[in-house]
């Protein structure tokens, strides 16, 4: 762990000398974390060594728990002040104040090449910047159909304050929370081999994000488990901040973290054997998280959305990762402030204001990631619409998510070589 730490701020280091540095509010959240991380890591690296196998003699206990916390005293706590130190001394002082990829030297190429990497596709900043406002329409017309079903006679704005005040919509506790992202998990389950041929052995847990993360960190993210040390899955929970964690977009949220969205398909790969090591651990944006919102999309023909809320909330997630489209380009290609960034969220989602800042910052800090989502869906859809629309009446569902997801995490051209090659395979 020392040696991790500090290779990374040696590479920062290398970033301030030739000015490839974050912005400063993408400094300031790291710095913030890193103070949190030094109050808990003693504490959180010992938790192994509470409880030991009868077989270890008591003796050899004690020795073990001496050796860590010399270790941890020794070493690893004074890298932390390491990384610390220098974040306050050089980093900050170094931070860039412009926002946009493109500020960076050879920044335009930089960006580019970004949005090749995580679209896996050939596509323009400017092209995905015209799909993003195409894509805002056409969900916000779907919103305001869903906003005439609930019988609201109110604006969209007026909607917006509806959901985000009426405490019906919010858990009182933490652990209501996690009974009601359990309980939609459970259903999830339950409609699993109605659509998907080939299920993962391993299971997964739904865990709460620790607390010393869970302040900078997103509603929900999956934890990836270890079928050979035999550890589930962890569909992870924010249980910070409960009026910013509406209910209403649990549904969507689980089915994109747990199954049949990022647990299913990680684990699928890791339990592919007949791939080579690396196609079974690579993750490729566009591939796992266009699958993730792909998922979101299943949760109707599974019935998980079961009130004109829970459609809504699903349509926001979708409009959320559309206004990523228009966020990211317009942040990082037209040099955009975060309070233009921000407005697509603001008008056109049920997002909470402290959602909308943190995701803000995760595109800012990682350019390009957020375009994998919505051009990875997209385009699973229409390879979805081309099998259906060959194959007619012999179109197999569980047949097809077989297909889409028996290669492990692979480019968009990839999947659509091996689907269309499956279409024709049908006869």
């Amino acid at each position: 762990l020392p040696g991790y730490l500090d290779a990374n701020v040696a590479n920062a280091r290398r970033g301030v000398a030739t000015g490839f540095t974050q912005p400063r509010i993408v400094v300031d959240r790291a710095l913030e974390l890193a103070r949190a991380q030094r109050t808990s890591v003693a504490e959180t690296l010992l938790l192994p060594f509470a409880q030991f196998p009868d077989t270890v003699p008591a003796a050899a206990q004690e020795e073990y728990r001496a050796r860590a916390r010399a270790i941890i005293g020794e070493a690893i706590l004074p890298a932390h002040d390491r990384v610390i130190a220098f974040l306050e001394r050089e980093y900050l002082p170094a931070a860039r104040p412009a926002l946009a990829a493109r500020s960076l030297p050879n920044g335009e190429a930089y960006y580019r090449y970004l949005v090749r990497q995580h679209t896996t596709t050939s596509m323009t900043p400017d092209e995905i910047h015209a799909l993003g406002q195409s894509e805002v329409r056409r969900i916000r017309g779907e919103m305001d159909a869903v906003i005439r079903e609930a019988s609201f006679t109110g604006t969209f704005a007026e909607f917006q304050r509806f959901l985000r005040t009426d405490p019906r919509f919010y858990a009182r506790t933490p652990q209501e929370l996690m009974e009601k992202a359990a309980e939609i998990a459970k259903r999830a389950d339950d409609q699993m081999p109605r659509l998907f041929a080939t299920l993962p052995r391993l299971p997964y847990g739904v865990r709460e994000i620790p607390r010393e993360e869970a302040e900078g960190s997103t509603t929900a993210y999956y934890q990836q488990g270890s079928p050979a040390l035999g550890v589930a899955g962890g569909y992870m929970v924010n249980t910070l901040r409960l009026d910013q964690r509406p209910l209403y977009e649990l549904p969507a949220l689980t089915l994109h973290e747990a199954v049949p969205g990022h647990h299913l398909q990680i684990s699928l790969a890791q339990e592919a054997g007949e791939l080579p090591y690396f196609r079974r651990t690579t993750y490729i944006t566009a591939f796992g998280e266009g699958w993730g919102l792909y998922a979101e999309s299943l949760g109707v023909e599974m019935g998980i959305y079961r009130t004109p809320y829970e459609r809504f909330g699903r349509l926001s997630y979708e409009m959320w990762r559309a206004c990523r489209l228009v966020a990211d380009t317009g942040l990082h290609w037209l040099s955009w402030s975060i309070e233009q960034a921000r407005a697509c969220f603001a008008e056109n989602s049920a997002l909470s204001p402290h959602n909308i800042q943190t995701e803000l910052e995760r595109y800012i800090a990682t350019p390009g990631q957020a375009l994998g989502y919505k051009i990875g869906e997209l385009r699973l859809q229409a390879l979805r619409r081309e099998a259906e629309a060959a194959l007619g009446e012999r179109f197999n569902v569980r047949l097809f998510h077989d297909v889409v997801l028996g290669a492990g995490s692979v480019p968009l051209d990839v999947l659509e070589t091996r689907v269309r090659a499956w279409v024709a395979g049908q006869g």
